[in-house]
């Protein structure tokens, strides 16, 4: 089969993603690290367990089976549109209004049709699947039944296509965790990934290695946290099939002889930003963690300080690291607002 990504139809902006099974309240299931989507691509019908000591994480599916990660990306483009607002100063709650046209090009699916459908059942699966947690602390037991979403609508106007729109009101829980800012940004080449298992091997990769060098994990394990199903030799294959067709945005797998998974960040490009002063990867992310955390335009900083380091590079003075330099700079502005 050919791996390539799937076309980029609408280019787009950043996307701001929960590790949803990390946005389980602190004291629901302290590392609930179990992947609540299913890779299924057809109905998936499982009731799911998971334990974690004393505590016991349920998933009972909706009639329409299980939330796919495909379902998931309803959740990124809302959860994505909250923090925008977030990082803007906004006042943010936990109902959100959008136009399904505005979605779909943020999530790289096709407008209309068929494909809206396709949408509410995703929303249906999303808001019909119930999570069950049974907490032990000391001598008391703790039982909570949540899902994704609390409620999710559709609004469809027979006479314009254009203002069709859909409103979603996420769960407590996934709130919290807006609140509480744990979320990371991933790549919008994620949407372009076909398979599921893809998929959620980049989310796995952007949570466990991050910026890091490196990091490793054992095959059966990987396995496990990713929520396959398969015989262990049907998933090495699929991995080695997604190795080969090595096109994950941002990092690389490896599969060693001792069924090692070595998972590394690619050596990006640098950014080419003017003739004479390239901002490298890293630098460029680090200092949009950092407009991000305050809630600053990253372009116009961007602007700001290529300017200033271009008129000192033009007089001899060019920064002996662009990216120490340029981070440095994006730290010093923290101190003048």
């Amino acid at each position: 089969m050919h791996m390539s990504l799937l076309p980029e139809r609408h280019p787009n902006l950043d996307f701001f993603v929960l590790d949803i099974a990390d946005a389980v309240p602190k004291d629901d299931l302290a590392s609930m690290e179990h992947p609540l989507f299913s890779l299924a691509t057809k109905p998936d019908m499982r009731h799911l367990e998971y334990r974690n000591g004393d505590n016991i994480l349920k998933i009972r599916p909706s009639p329409l089976g299980l939330p796919t990660i495909f379902d998931k990306d309803i959740l990124i483009f809302v959860i994505s549109q909250l923090m925008a607002r977030k990082n803007r100063g906004l006042e943010i709650g936990d109902t959100v209004r959008f136009s399904m046209r505005e979605m779909c090009i943020a999530i790289n699916r096709p407008i209309g049709g068929d494909h809206y459908k396709r949408i509410e059942s995703a929303i249906d699966r999303l808001q019909g699947t119930q999570f069950v947690t049974n907490v032990k602390t000391g001598s008391e037991t703790e039982r909570r039944t949540f899902s994704m979403i609390d409620e999710g609508g559709m609004v469809k106007n027979e006479a314009f296509t254009r203002n069709d729109y859909c409103e979603i009101k996420i769960s407590r829980w996934l709130m919290r965790a807006i609140e509480a800012n744990e979320v990371v940004s991933i790549s919008r080449d994620y949407f372009r990934l076909r398979r599921p298992l893809e998929r959620r091997l980049y989310e796995i990769a952007r949570k466990h290695c991050g910026n890091k060098a490196k990091w490793q994990i054992g095959l059966a394990n990987l396995q496990d946290k990713t929520g396959s199903n398969a015989p262990l030799k049907r998933f090495r294959l699929n991995l080695r099939e997604i190795i080969t067709s090595d096109v994950t945005p941002f990092y690389k797998f490896e599969l060693t002889a001792k069924d090692l998974v070595i998972v590394r960040p690619r050596k990006a490009r640098p950014v080419m930003l003017s003739p004479s002063i390239k901002i490298p990867a890293w630098a460029d992310e680090q200092a949009r963690e950092i407009a991000r955390e305050k809630g600053w335009d990253y372009q116009a900083l961007q602007r700001q300080w290529l300017s200033f380091a271009n008129e000192e590079a033009a007089k001899g003075n060019a920064p002996k690291s662009a990216g120490g330099a340029f981070v440095g700079y994006c730290k010093k502005q923290e101190k003048q607002r």
